[in-house]
C-alpha cells in the first residue's frame, strides 16, 4: 500500500497551503497574487499529494486540452517528505491520469529536477531553436507596488 493518496479533489484547506507553497516558497512565482493563482487552479487539472492522515505534502498542476498538449508546472513537493518518493508517486499519477492519454507533447520548465522528470520520458528538446518563449519575470512584483 502507498504512503500517499493523489487526488484532484482539492479541499479549501489544501489550495490554502498550495497557495502559500508557491507564492512563498518556490523559486518560479513568489509574490503570485492570491487571484491570479486561484483562476489558474480553476482553470487546470490540479493534483494533490496527501499522507495517510490526510494533510497536503504534494501539488502539481497540468495546463491541457486533454487531446494534444499538456504543460505540467507548479510542481511542490513539501521539504518533510522529499527523498521519500513523494516526488515521484506525485508525477506517476499526473502520467497516468485517464484524461492525460496520448498526448502529442508535454512540456515542462525546470532548474533543478531533471532527474525527477527524465524517468518518465521527459527530456532536453531535440531542437531548442524551434521553441519560443515570452517570460515576464517581474510581473507579480509590479503587480504588488501597483496595488500597495
Amino acid at each position: 500500500m502507498s504512503a500517499w493518496t493523489i487526488s484532484n479533489d482539492l479541499t479549501r484547506q489544501d489550495v490554502e497551503t498550495a497557495y502559500r507553497w508557491i507564492s512563498a516558497e518556490s523559486y518560479w512565482a513568489k509574490g503570485l497574487p492570491r487571484d491570479i493563482f486561484e483562476r489558474s487552479v480553476e482553470n487546470s487539472l490540479c493534483f494533490g499529494l496527501h499522507v495517510a492522515a490526510g494533510d497536503l505534502r504534494g501539488f502539481a498542476r497540468v495546463v491541457t486540452d486533454r487531446a494534444t498538449f499538456a504543460y505540467l508546472c507548479d510542481v511542490y513537493v513539501c521539504a518533510s517528505v522529499r527523498g521519500q518518493g513523494a516526488g515521484k508517486a506525485l508525477i506517476r499519477a499526473i502520467m497516468d491520469h485517464p484524461e492525460l492519454q496520448l498526448l502529442r507533447r508535454w512540456m515542462l520548465v525546470t532548474r533543478d529536477a531533471h532527474r525527477l522528470y527524465e524517468p518518465f520520458g521527459f527530456q532536453t528538446p531535440e531542437n531548442p531553436e524551434r521553441l519560443m518563449v515570452r517570460l515576464d519575470p517581474d510581473v507579480y512584483a509590479r503587480l504588488s507596488s501597483a496595488s500597495s
